[in-house]
């Protein structure tokens, strides 16, 4: 018996079925091991020495690995075929060795780029050793990410309260993104003028733009007001005797785009199919890892983590074979193409991303496919194609137009596609660049005289450069050589989680905290968040891969600088961080209102000087006069010039607090403001003497634009009493929560739907959305989706919870990671999540019906269950005054079901239960001491666990 692993259940699967009987596949799901998050997992005083812990979560997983190689002749670590894959084979084989499941079984390396029967006997029958030097380059990036984590993120926290997390490439990405904004708001429309005729013949028209007055080409700007233009038409007007001056004629070629890798892939499909980054690797992997098409699972593309635009021979042969059966010889050029990369740092070891069999065409396999599967299979499938096509060959026109005294010249272009080529399958999309309009000209000859229609000008005005979108971001990256294309969707994931970024109209637009973080590491760390040196060092990380630079050089390199630049700031003042970071953000924080005045005079008051302040939740600008002047808004109030304004610039709030009304019942002044938890109503100014004022935040759906002063006052109202229940007779009453609107009845709560008002609802549609909410922690709730059966039998089903989507199986819900997608959520993802998650909590999935008959049993021994409360009951409350504020957190979740940041304490605490439970249901009154000693064994490992999960999140920056 052989063993084999590979990274994924979906991909043992596969793999199973191509190596016969005398293979056992087994995934390690990923990573097995891990630098664990606290000081010390990277020593740079020990010359860089790293310490790894195996993932609890991976356990199970190796022990699977190791029982399995119990009698094995031979072991092969089938990761995927990059650095990360590299580094998995290393630490499976480091974490097998240390178990002793290695002795006497031969351990071989195998690597291939597509799943398909072919491709994996291959790589069986041509085994190799490790590849060290990919390890390496693989333990130096983990390394450079802790060593910046680690060290940067502390000092943002101390010096800039309110800030998240800093990181190696993060961080000079969302630079990119701040600095783009900054020149949106620096940039000045411009205004022009454009003047259009129409010229016929007869039937045939021509709508011309002037091109020339005077024997001068006029530029952009020539017409720079209405005025000028008005002249120039005037002028116009008095001219005759239109003719055809010229005709141009050239013929161009268009070739097409070379296949997809990583980068391109991402951009493309945000293009056209609206995915994002994230979306786009999850949908490829699936594809990948393979696809059942009914008699066989097959991987349905090539490896889709690679910088090579090369095809391999075998495959040109069958793109061109399909090329000239499907559309014929014509579009077959003579010889196959190669193509270059132009990104910087390219690493070219892999083919392209290409189907792995170019005859099955996307309609043949559309019915093994979901749309977002059938979509993105089709893209790869049409530009893989494609870039073995023929060139598409465009009749390029320009038509000039002169009056007979030859004053003015008007001139069209335009271009008609005489040979489709490859446009007939494919051609790739544009991102802010206008596209050439194909248009078809009339065909003019030489001094052929025209008849002038209407004269018309146009207003323009110039616009400011584009935000970047995912494509156009991840484009960028690529260019600089920043980062590697596998980790763009995790890069962008980040900067939105930290709410650094926000996506507007799919546009990034840089949050007041991502404006301050990048301020700060401009002005302290500015080596580290230059482009060039980031491009550099991800440079030297690839000439560790190929063997030319020892890692532990690159790792000394860094952190003699980097160091010194961390103690350098060892002595900062928050004033001094306040005074660089102000004067960074000058322009941003308080821009020029156009008019003359100070941009920084308190608008408020007369005399007030407005600066950047450090609050509880981050920074804000107030005035100087506090707290005589109370004046306070967000660091970005003033609204931005280019697309998407901000919110609070829309609703006035850059200038303050906007005065709806006075409340009728107290006189008081009712404001709208916008505070770190965004834009809220409020009640009365909070002078000295006066109670704290009260607030109301506005629901999700209710913009500041629509807030009167009756809403507000509903808002501040809240929560409201509708009425009382006609079968209970208790009081139902409307609030905001920290969830959204909700009813109350009885102790129990159920959430507004969208189209339900929190200030309007009536008792009838009440009583309905509450007939509708489970009873109780046992009530029934439908899953978003069925999965399919779990291998140990029972469904596992799909579930939307309040701290967001989990999946359930028996008694075991696990939440789903941040990162995944719900929708493209398969049936094994789901099994290893609640797998992990049971052998977390020590839990088992119980049947429904076992589970009742559970409970007829704790029925029936009520009565020893009560002997033994008393005698337990001071063990219990000791316990229960230390885990309060779990106990509360686990409490309001569904069972098992926590916040993902959270999941480190809360299993720590499910852990120490599950660890009491069998004392606690066994106990008779004898035993009554049994919880007493457990109890007084639980605070130990509670308060380690939130340490460690404080260590995870400082990492995860």
């Amino acid at each position: 018996m052989k063993v084999v692993v590979v990274e994924s259940p979906a991909k043992a699967k596969t793999i199973n079925k191509y190596l016969g009987d005398d293979f056992k596949v087994l995934a390690s799901y990923g990573h097995v091991s891990d630098l664990p998050a606290k000081d010390g997992s990277v020593r740079p005083d020990e010359d860089f020495a790293m310490t790894y812990e195996v993932d609890p979560k991976s356990e199970q997983h190796l022990k699977a690995i190791a029982s399995a190689l119990k009698g094995a002749d031979q072991l092969f670590l089938a990761t995927d075929p990059d650095r990360e894959g590299e580094a998995i084979s290393w630490h499976v084989h480091n974490a097998l060795n240390r178990r002793g499941a290695l002795k006497g079984v031969p351990v071989k390396r195998v690597v291939f780029h597509e799943i398909t029967k072919s491709a994996v006997q291959k790589a069986i029958a041509n085994p190799r050793d490790i590849d060290m030097n990919l390890v390496n380059a693989q333990q130096a990036r983990r390394a450079l990410d802790y060593l910046v984590g680690f060290n940067l993120s502390p000092v943002l926290w101390r010096k800039l309260p309110g800030s998240r997390s800093a990181g190696r490439v993060q961080s000079v990405a969302l630079r990119l993104i701040c600095e783009r904004e900054a020149e949106i708001e620096a940039f000045r429309s411009r205004e022009y003028w454009t003047i259009d005729a129409e010229f016929a013949a007869g039937e045939r028209r021509l709508l011309a733009r002037l091109h020339a007055l005077d024997g001068k080409k006029l530029d952009k700007f020539a017409l720079g007001s209405e005025d000028e233009t008005r002249a120039v038409l005037a002028r116009l007007e008095a001219l005759s005797d239109w003719r055809v001056s010229d005709v141009e004629r050239k013929q161009g070629r268009r070739n097409p785009a070379p296949p997809f890798t990583t980068s391109t892939l991402q951009q493309e499909a945000s293009r056209k199919l609206g995915f994002s980054a994230k979306k786009t690797m999850q949908v490829a992997q699936k594809l990948y890892e393979g696809i059942s098409l009914g008699r066989e699972t097959v991987g349905l593309i090539t490896y889709m983590r690679t910088d090579s635009v090369n095809l391999s021979n075998e495959a040109v042969a069958a793109i061109r074979d399909m090329v000239d059966q499907v559309h014929g010889p014509r579009y077959l050029p003579d010889r196959p193409r190669s193509f270059a990369n132009k990104a910087k740092n390219a690493q070219e070891a892999h083919e392209a991303v290409r189907p792995t069999d170019v005859f099955r065409r996307p309609k043949e396999v559309r019915s093994h496919l979901d749309d977002d599967q059938f979509r993105l299979y089709e893209l790869i499938w049409k530009r893989t194609v494609a870039s073995q096509m023929a060139a598409a060959i465009l009749d390029q026109v320009a038509i000039e137009v002169t009056d007979g005294a030859k004053v003015a010249t008007f001139r069209a272009t335009g271009s008609v596609i005489a040979f489709d080529g490859f446009l007939a399958l494919y051609q790739e999309g544009r991102d802010d660049e206008e596209e050439d309009e194909e248009k078809r000209l009339p065909n003019f000859e030489r001094a052929e005289p025209l008849d002038r229609g209407p004269l018309k000008s146009d207003q323009h005005f110039t616009e400011p450069p584009p935000r970047y979108t995912e494509a156009t971001l991840v484009k960028k990256l690529e260019e600089l050589g920043i980062g590697r294309p596998s980790t763009y969707a995790s890069i962008i994931s980040v900067l939105q989680d930290r709410n650094y970024v926000v996506l507007d109209k799919k546009r990034f637009v840089p949050e007041d905290r991502g404006w301050l973080v990048t301020a700060f590491l401009v002005s302290f760390f500015d080596r580290y968040v230059e482009y060039d040196f980031t491009a550099r060092l991800e440079n030297e990380l690839d000439q560790v891969a190929e063997g030319e630079v020892d890692w532990k050089a690159v790792l000394r390199a860094f952190w003699d600088a980097f160091h010194m630049a961390i103690d350098g700031t060892s002595d900062l003042k928050i004033s001094d961080v306040l005074t660089a970071v102000e004067a960074r953000l000058e322009s941003h924080v308080f821009p020029d209102k156009g008019d003359g005045t100070d941009p920084r005079a308190c608008p408020a008051c007369a005399n007030g000087r407005l600066s950047l302040r450090l609050g509880k939740f981050g920074s804000f600008v107030a005035c100087s006069n506090y707290p005589e002047c109370k004046f306070t808004r967000p660091v970005g109030g003033a609204a931005g010039t280019g697309d998407g304004a901000s919110e609070a610039g829309a609703t006035g709030l850059d200038v303050g607090p906007k005065h709806l009304g006075d409340d009728p019942a107290t006189g008081l002044p009712v404001t709208l403001r916008k505070g770190p938890y965004g834009v809220y109503v409020q009640l009365g100014d909070g002078g000295k003497g006066e109670e704290k004022p009260k607030r109301a935040s506005l629901p999700k759906g209710l913009t500041p634009e629509a807030i009167t002063l009756d809403i507000a006052l509903g808002l501040l109202a809240l929560p409201r009493e509708i009425g009382r229940h006609p079968e209970t007779g208790e009081v139902i009453t409307a609030g905001i929560g920290r969830f959204g609107p909700y009813l109350k009845h009885n102790g129990a709560f159920k959430s507004l739907t969208p189209d339900d008002d929190v200030l309007t609802i009536g008792i009838n549609r009440a009583v309905a959305l509450l007939a509708e909410a489970p009873k109780g922690r046992g009530g029934s709730v439908a899953p978003l989706r069925v999965l399919g059966e779990h291998p140990s039998g029972g469904e596992i089903a799909l579930y939307k919870g309040r701290y967001g989507p989990y999946v359930k199986h028996g008694s075991v819900n696990a939440t789903l990671p941040r990162a995944a997608d719900p929708e493209a959520l398969t049936l094994d993802e789901a099994v290893a999540l609640v797998d992990a998650r049971a052998a977390a909590t020590g839990k088992t999935a119980k049947p429904a019906k076992k589970a009742a008959a559970s409970k007829a049993k704790a029925k029936a021994e009520k009565p020893a269950a009560k002997a033994t409360k008393a005698s337990t009951a001071k063990a219990t409350t000791a316990t229960k005054a230390k885990a309060a504020p779990k106990r509360k957190a686990a409490a309001a979740a569904e069972p098992d079901e926590v916040p993902f940041d959270d999941a480190v304490p809360v299993k720590a605490a499910a852990k120490t239960a599950a660890a009491s439970k069998p004392a606690a249901s066994k106990a008779a009154p004898k035993k009554a001491a049994a919880p007493k000693a457990a109890a007084a064994k639980k605070p130990a490992p509670k308060k380690a666990a939130p340490k460690k999960a404080a260590a995870k999140t400082s990492a995860a920056g």
